[in-house]
């Protein structure tokens, strides 16, 4: 074990081709879902935190209830999707890092939107009766409401990047883990411990803990510095 645990430090240490490679593609895929889930969850769930129409409440349950979503449920779907038999499988995108890009958007966006959703709601509740006394119109709120609540969204974007980044199940299914071209930080680690390759397993593991972990020491120190600034 000791033996092992070195040559995962030495490959660390090294800045081995491989293990770049693999975090690389990791982030690549990951920031680009967190912006695309970011463009589509943070509209969304301001609309829908000031939106006032029938059935709302049952829509708000279920971008909850979506928080949640296994991620092999959504690999399922996004592979039925890109399949030949699929209504986009003329486009090729199955087993390729767009696909996974896709399946990793599809579970950032509800944790994104369901978020900003409380946060602004939350504020709007606050502040509605004023921004009709002075005239503004839904939309102006809603963007006066975003710039006031960024600190708190930025939180829950890191909280979608974590997401994304941890998961194994969509990308799995929908990129095949194919060395070199889809083989991303998650699914390396169960590919190469089932092959019995625990120093790059490890080193993988290490370097995916890091993240995880800065991630949330950003989610804490940017929670601490808004209440510390705005009360």
């Amino acid at each position: 074990m000791t033996s092992t645990l070195l040559e995962a430090l030495s490959l660390l240490g090294s800045f081995d081709h491989r293990l770049l490679e693999i975090v690389g593609l990791s982030l690549r895929v990951s920031l680009t879902a967190l912006a695309i889930g970011a463009l589509i969850g943070l509209p969304f769930g301001a609309w829908l935190a000031v939106a006032n129409f029938p059935g709302r409440a049952v829509l708000n349950v279920a971008l909850n209830a979506l928080m949640g979503l296994p991620s092999v449920v959504v690999g399922v779907l996004v592979y039925l999707v890109l399949s030949r038999s699929g209504p986009l499988g003329s486009y090729g995108l199955l087993y390729s890092p767009s696909a996974m890009i896709i399946a990793q958007s599809m579970l950032v966006v509800p944790l994104i939107a369901a978020v900003t959703r409380q946060i602004v709601e939350d504020v709007w509740k606050d502040y509605a009766q004023e921004f009709s006394l002075i005239g503004l119109s839904r939309s102006q709120s809603v963007m006066l409401l975003l710039a006031d609540c960024r600190f708190s969204l930025t939180v829950a974007a890191l909280a979608g990047l974590g997401r994304a980044m941890s998961e194994v199940g969509a990308v799995m299914i929908v990129g095949g883990n194919i060395d070199g071209y889809t083989r991303v930080m998650t699914t390396a680690i169960a590919l190469e411990t089932s092959k019995g390759d625990l120093a790059l397993s490890i080193a993988l593991g290490l370097v995916l803990m890091s993240l995880i972990l800065a991630i949330n020491i950003a989610i804490y120190s940017l929670r601490t510095w808004a209440s510390r600034r705005y009360g």
